[in-house]
């Protein structure tokens, strides 16, 4: 009963999604791997996107942990970049698949990637028509994972809704409800209630 109460609150999602093409409108890059991965522009310029290609999670490990606990109890989750000024974090799914995951704040529910869906083996368990940040209205099928955690900030048997439409996911007001939240520069701090 629980689960289908918050099937509800999946109902208002705010979803912003720009493609490739809307943001490099007429500017010609080419990807490479060799030598390291990165990017060549349309001046020539090498971009490094290490961190994008398959050896990101050596390098990740090479570097500081996704979250912490301060003595405090406060979760610290490191923002790894940010996307029109909203963070991404890394967020780990049924204790053991780490996906990184738009922190919306103005999202009741969380919203995965089909990809995601597809590794957690998620089954549709029903469908939620959901009023996105531009107002139309879509239809998007629901399955449950077992967890979602940051730290030691864990939630259990979340009702998620899936679509094909976005490349990252949207970590909703489900997730972190019984948190106060933080945004600094390059953490993300929850404090509990």
């Amino acid at each position: 009963m629980k689960i289908l109460a918050r099937l509800g609150a999946i109902a208002c999602l705010g979803i912003s999604v720009l493609t490739a093409s809307e943001l490099f409108i007429h500017q010609t890059a080419m990807a490479q791997e060799s030598d390291g991965c990165f990017m060549v522009d349309s001046k020539g310029r090498k971009i490094n996107l290490g961190g994008l290609c398959n050896n990101g999670s050596q390098q990740r490990s090479q570097t500081q942990p996704s979250s912490t606990v301060t003595s405090g109890g406060v979760i610290q989750a490191r923002i790894k970049r940010r996307d029109h000024g909203t963070p991404i974090i890394d967020v780990t799914f049924n204790n053991n698949q780490t996906y990184e995951m738009v922190l919306d704040t103005g999202a009741s529910g969380t919203l995965i990637t089909a990809q995601m869906a597809y590794s957690l083996q998620l089954q549709a368990v029903g469908a939620v028509n959901a009023t996105i940040a531009d107002g139309s209205k879509v239809r998007f099928p629901v399955g449950i994972v077992r967890s979602i955690s940051i730290g030691t900030a864990t939630v259990t048997d979340v009702p998620v809704a899936v679509s094909d439409h976005i490349e990252v996911g949207l970590l909703g007001h489900d997730f972190f409800e019984n948190f106060d939240i933080k945004i600094k520069k390059d953490i993300v701090e929850f404090y509990p209630r």
